[in-house]
């Protein structure tokens, strides 16, 4: 399968933090979630990839093309939206259309309007009378009004209300129908990415724990709640992490149909994506 987007070694040190070794794919046609904990280095990863910040080693390929500061052709088929509003506040939206020409030689007048009048978001304010949830779809809108290849969303959808949200995804899989696109999206909304993502990238400390087709990583994991005779009996290679608590014990369990053969006595539930995260962040090992 090609690749829309493979991120090398990306490191980055900061005197508290350090983005360390980062490597994964983003495959076409496909819609990659990037997940972790505030502060696990989604942001930064997504800068890294951006060359928005000097890296300490790493590359990122577009295509199978080194994307760099001097990539700007390449640059113009990425379309990108940050959680941190780009625009001036003095800015209207005829305004912003005219600066997006000068900037995108395949920029489109009309998609872009088209997306404004979907958004219902007024054409004769200035930026700075948008609220929060409008000036991020203001910047969906300007991504993808250039007619970009690879989407890459840093909390596309905080700040949505969940209607906004689902016309959002619904938008992203239109987009993604092109087999030719992709999405890389970071989101702590992780029900987005239970609708609509391939696969998932979990990000902890600077460093990936895993990246792993989402439909079998679901299908894999599940939570196992038992008591601690129970707890006691399990292999500690069958789990990743576990959580004690009043009741008893909630494990975090690696194969779910094999658990379910070996320990018939015990309840297992599927997991969603949120709660494998959380599994990792705050869960104990063994």
């Amino acid at each position: 399968m090609e690749n829309a987007l493979t991120i090398n070694h990306l490191s980055k040190t900061y005197t508290d933090f350090k983005l360390d070794d980062i490597s994964f794919t983003v495959p076409k046609g496909c819609v990659v979630g990037l997940i972790g904990e505030n502060g696990a280095g989604k942001t930064t990863t997504l800068k890294a990839a951006l060359n928005l910040i000097k890296n300490d080693c790493g590359e990122t390929l577009f295509f199978d093309q080194i994307l760099d500061e001097n990539s700007s052709s390449l640059k113009e088929d990425i379309g990108v939206v940050l959680d941190a509003p780009c625009f001036h506040d003095v800015l209207r939206v005829r305004d912003i259309n005219k600066v997006m020409k000068n900037i995108y030689s395949n920029w489109d007048d009309q998609r872009f309007i088209d997306l404004i009048f979907k958004f219902k978001l007024p054409m004769d304010k200035r930026v700075k009378e948008y609220s929060k949830g409008m000036k991020m779809k203001l910047q969906i809108a300007v991504a993808l009004a250039h007619n970009p290849k690879l989407l890459i969303l840093d909390e596309a959808t905080s700040g949505l209300d969940p209607v906004a949200r689902e016309e959002m995804m619904d938008i992203f899989q239109e987009f993604i129908q092109n087999e030719n696109n992709a999405i890389l999206m970071s989101s702590h909304i992780t029900s987005d990415l239970d609708k609509i993502a391939d696969y998932i990238v979990f990000i902890h400390n600077g460093k990936v724990v895993f990246q792993e087709e989402k439909e079998s990583l679901l299908e894999m994991m599940g939570i196992l709640k038992c008591g601690a005779s129970q707890f006691e009996s399990l292999d500690a290679n069958d789990y990743h992490r576990y959580r004690k608590n009043q009741f008893g014990y909630e494990v975090l369990v690696k194969n779910r149909p094999e658990i379910k053969k070996r320990y018939r006595d015990v309840m297992i539930d599927p997991a969603t994506i949120e709660e494998i995260m959380l599994f990792f962040v705050k869960g104990e090992v063994a």
